[in-house]
């Protein structure tokens, strides 16, 4: 997108936001979405913002912001206008300046007066008390300071951390709260399934034929929600490409926010097979059978409470849920719509996937916790998944409380600052809120840093 704009038209459009909130899973934006003055950035439905990557779908719109205007403008603004505060070692070496400064010229107003009860003469003792003050001046500390600083660079640069700033070495030695942001620094950044009900294979089959991805040079571009059905098919050897060899795409319904619901109609010999996919609140009252065992049965209340109850255990573990089913049709009716098509089908089985945590990030907060180093999640992400990976990560544990930039707003800078210790998750936060959450966390006199994708 190149500039904030107001949705006065959209089909089917998902936009990338992550660059701006943090949330891996693209938005489905509505032009008829009605929201309220006060929300986080992730809920404006009917709002584009500049930088995020439209990743389907269509849509007419006004530009409202340009340039520095933008959202991501002001988060400009805020970095541009926003001093850094000093590091510990500069704070250290001004004190250290300032006390030898007055212990210096107290001995030397000392040794002069001594030297007049003595009788030396006022021009020698002054001479004498100026090179005294100027022989326990420490002219090679800031060398010393620097070359320990750049023997710290060299070490950190080997285990391929690269800092641009020599004081950032101890600062970072310093730090007692490492606030960290969750899309792509925590986690992946890369959508994948984890877990499936059902016949696994039958349903990354129909699941993987059930999308609109592309395979380029071994790369599976598109929906990061439908390159994970894409990416878990082929770990087993199910190969969209080869499917649609056998079983030709001849028709589709697209996904809407209405249906919750995206179907693809394809040709199999004589015989037509329609693949459904989306939301299990809809897709379940529209299934009459169940494929299990290799077998069709008809789909009774105890099959619809099990699968509702599955279902569950996976959301409430913040995993992002799709229920896929189908139909095998011996002729198509005349119009391929919603009404004619997506009914009387066969429920298959449920995939649940997630952004999952980065190799080592465990192991590193571990180390940080043994420390004495408080590691806190900083995220655009919604509270639930937030949690999850939290928990997951061992960041929310005890009597750790999360948070939301909403409720956020709703307590005075005063009183976050007296229990900001108390909180290890921030999500759906703005850039505003990073701020005043670093502000909080440094004005207990701790050192606070800050990592992400897009911190300052």
């Amino acid at each position: 997108m190149p500039a904030d704009c107001r949705l006065i038209e959209s089909f089917n459009l998902k936009i990338d936001e992550s660059i701006l909130t943090g949330e891996t899973v693209p938005v489905l934006k509505e032009a008829e979405a009605k929201i309220h003055k006060k929300v986080n950035d992730a809920e404006m439905l009917n709002i584009a913002f500049a930088t995020t990557i439209v990743t389907s779908g269509h849509a007419k719109a006004i530009v409202t912001e340009t340039g520095m205007n933008t959202r991501v403008g002001s988060i400009a603004k805020i970095i541009i206008t926003d001093e850094a505060p000093q590091t510990p070692i500069q704070r250290k070496l001004e004190d250290v300046g300032k006390t030898l400064g007055i212990v210096c010229l107290i001995i030397c107003f000392a040794i002069f007066i001594i030297g007049i009860f003595k009788n030396i003469s006022i021009k020698e003792m002054f001479m004498t008390s100026i090179g005294l003050a100027v022989a326990a001046i420490p002219e090679g500390l800031p060398a010393i300071v620097t070359i320990m600083l750049s023997i710290g660079v060299t070490k950190m640069a080997k285990k391929n951390a690269i800092i641009r700033k020599l004081a950032a070495v101890e600062t970072l030695g310093s730090s007692s709260i490492i606030c960290s942001d969750k899309t792509g620094t925590l986690t992946q950044n890369k959508m994948r399934i984890i877990e499936t009900y059902g016949d696994k294979e039958f349903v990354l089959e129909l699941g993987t034929m059930c999308t609109d991805c592309e395979i380029s040079n071994n790369e599976v571009l598109g929906d990061p929600t439908e390159v994970a059905i894409v990416n878990k098919a082929l770990e087993y050897g199910i190969d969209k490409e080869k499917l649609y060899a056998n079983m030709q795409r001849i028709n589709e319904i697209p996904f809407d926010s209405d249906r919750k619901l995206m179907t693809t109609v394809h040709k199999i010999g004589n015989k037509y097979r329609v693949i459904t996919k989306g939301a299990l609140d809809i897709l379940l009252n529209r299934c009459v059978k169940i494929y299990k065992e290799g077998d069709i049965f008809g789909i009774t209340d105890n099959d619809k409470r099990t699968i509702l109850s599955k279902n569950s255990n996976m959301a409430n573990r913040a995993l992002r849920v799709l229920g896929v089913a189908y139909s095998d049709l011996e002729s198509l009716p005349k119009e391929i719509n919603s009404e004619n098509i997506e009914n009387n089908l066969i429920f298959v089985g449920l995939v649940g996937m997630i952004d999952p945590p980065r190799e080592g990030v465990k192991e590193a907060i571990r180390t940080c916790k043994n420390a004495g180093i408080k590691t806190v999640m900083i995220t655009g992400d919604h509270i639930d998944t937030a949690k999850a990976i939290a928990r997951e990560l061992g960041i929310l544990s005890g009597n750790s409380l999360a948070i939301t930039g909403k409720d956020l707003d709703k307590i005075p800078q005063n009183i976050l600052e007296k229990d900001i210790m108390k909180y290890s998750v921030f999500a759906r936060v703005s850039p505003e809120h990073k701020v005043r959450i670093v502000k909080a966390f440094r004005s207990t006199g701790r050192v606070v840093a800050m990592t992400g994708d897009r911190s300052k």
